[in-house]
């Protein structure tokens, strides 16, 4: 059974509930759970609405892409999940959450952060690290049955404060606090990240496709003109990133050729 909401995020979300409908009502709170992304499955299952938002303090057991585990420590992040229905909008929800994400960090903090394909989202280098950080990421997960689509839930995790990373994160992994050296304010963060996705998601649901992305190309500069690298049925690949297309799909200029890429990892060697 769900609990309380938290006040500072109980207020944000009634004060700005205009804006970011139709997600953030009706909101179900966790002190712990497993995973946000796997109880908003279930509620969807049952028949939550479009919006229904899933949050927890702490996960056990967050999902993040490729199967491996999203980091959610008690109160050192925010980790929610939104269950989407509608089905126009539904192929480019993975960068549109992304694109949410970071238009939400930038408008509640101003840290200028940038989107890595897909949905990742990245501190760039600069004075306080000689490399890129991950800030937060996104997870969306789909069900359909015999008539199709049923629904989406797009789970995304921000990290909010400094926490004890595992050994393998440590150096890749970053906070909010951790670049602004002050506190964040959850209950804003959240209503800007939650605002973005609504004006993101009315888009998409109203065909406006290209909208989306060519705000999401203006937010990921290593999607042009990168070197990457990433891993094929033959081995390692290299060649160099030439955007996106109109399914969200990246392409790769390699020296045989134009890849297109639909998922998986791809590591920036440099830009």
């Amino acid at each position: 059974m769900s609990e309380p909401v938290p006040l500072e995020i109980a207020e944000a979300l009634r004060d700005a509930r205009n804006r970011t409908l139709p997600f953030g009502r009706p909101v179900h709170y966790f002190h712990e759970i497993d995973s946000t992304n796997a109880v908003a499955s279930e509620m969807a299952e049952r028949g939550a609405p479009e919006g229904t938002t899933v949050m927890a303090s702490s996960q056990t057991a967050g999902r993040g892409r490729l199967g491996r585990e999203w980091y959610s420590p008690a109160d050192a992040g925010l980790y929610v999940s939104l269950v989407c229905r509608n089905r126009s909008a539904a192929p480019l929800l993975t960068l549109a959450g992304g694109l949410a994400v970071a238009e939400g960090v930038r408008a509640a903090t101003g840290l200028p952060v940038e989107i890595k394909w897909p949905n990742d989202i990245m501190v760039p280098a600069g004075s306080a690290s000689s490399h890129r950080r991950k800030l937060a990421g996104v997870l969306a997960e789909a069900s359909s049955g015999s008539d199709g689509l049923q629904y989406v839930v797009l789970g995304f995790g921000v990290n909010l404060r400094a926490a004890a990373y595992p050994p393998a994160i440590v150096r890749q992994a970053t906070s909010l606090e951790m670049e602004l050296g002050r506190a964040v304010d959850a209950g804003r963060l959240l209503v800007e990240i939650l605002a973005a996705f609504a004006g993101r998601f009315a888009e998409l649901a109203g065909g406006g496709r290209e909208a989306v992305l060519d705000r999401w190309r203006a937010l990921a500069p290593s999607a042009t003109g990168a070197r990457v690298e990433w891993a094929a049925v033959g081995g390692r690949c290299e060649g160099t990133t030439a955007g996106v297309d109109c399914s969200g799909a990246l392409l790769i200029s390699t020296a045989g050729g134009m890849e297109r890429i639909i998922s998986g990892e791809v590591t920036v060697v440099y830009q």
